[in-house]
């Protein structure tokens, strides 16, 4: 558990940094807000129509006796929203890093340079960086939607269905949250998806220790927007930590010598 706990530091340490650095908290804010009002329409578009999508896809069900009818569909008619919701969860993130390419690749570099070291950069025109991160955020979409049907399918099972399954749901969405904030560092570092993935694969607590927590409070009605800029700073300090990176270099030369002080050395010009 040290590394769940190492992961909500950083999380933590994102938003302290853009805190500090309230210019980049500005600029960061339009970006979540363009994609939220998005989700928010396609999200009560879903709710609205969830019941009749349900009634739709279950024709079999409609010469079932009460209660039995109301309670199928009320039941699928949850998964259905549940399911768009753990999607938009997931998804949102990638749209607004899309959306705010430039500016949260420029707040990457910036954590990197207060945190010293080298600034890494990928070298390649924005035109190629964005066609990077659509791909292979269609990729993580792809694998997030296998396991959101996977999940669905367990939510009919009783009990499980109502207690395991959300449970695992998150430790989903927290995981691939954490790799599409990860790879605005990680990208600049030439790192690629499958490399991504077995990095957080390797360190699978600390991954959940930062994605999960940020997954529940994106949950939170407009909070995904303010804490887009600090959840970008504090996954570069995540990276940093996957590559190693966050390591101070403490090897001394064995034969160094102590330095002597100026005032000594003066003295010792006037002896001569």
């Amino acid at each position: 558990m040290r590394d769940f706990g190492t992961g909500f530091g950083y999380l933590v340490q994102g938003q302290k940094w853009v805190g500090r650095h309230g210019r980049w908290l500005g600029f960061g804010l339009l970006p979540g807000l363009v994609t939220l009002v998005l989700y928010v329409g396609a999200l009560t578009g879903l709710g609205y129509g969830a019941d009749d999508l349900t009634a739709w896809a279950t024709p079999f069900a409609d010469d079932w006796s009460s209660p039995w009818l109301g309670v199928f569909r009320g039941t699928l008619t949850v998964l259905v929203f549940a399911f768009g919701l753990f999607l938009a969860v997931v998804t949102f993130t990638a749209v607004t890093l899309l959306v705010g390419q430039p500016f949260y690749e420029s707040l990457s570099e910036q954590v990197d340079r207060t945190e010293g070291g080298e600034v890494p950069e990928s070298g390649l025109p924005l035109w190629r960086e964005l066609w990077i991160s659509a791909r292979d955020s269609l990729r993580v979409l792809l694998r997030v939607a296998c396991y959101g049907i996977l999940l669905f399918a367990c939510g009919f099972i009783p009990v499980v269905g109502q207690t395991v399954v959300p449970a695992i749901g998150f430790c989903v969405s927290g995981f691939f949250l954490a790799e599409e904030l990860t790879a605005v560092a990680l990208q600049r570092r030439r790192v690629e998806l499958k490399e991504r993935l077995g990095l957080l694969r390797g360190r699978r607590m600390l991954t959940l220790g930062f994605g999960v927590p940020l997954t529940l409070a994106f949950l939170v009605p407009f909070v995904a927007v303010f804490l887009m800029p600090g959840a970008v700073a504090g996954a570069t300090l995540l990276a940093r930590d996957l590559r190693g990176e966050n390591e101070p270099d403490t090897a001394e030369p064995a034969t160094r010598e102590p330095a002597t002080p100026a005032p000594v050395q003066a003295q010792a010009q006037a002896r001569s």
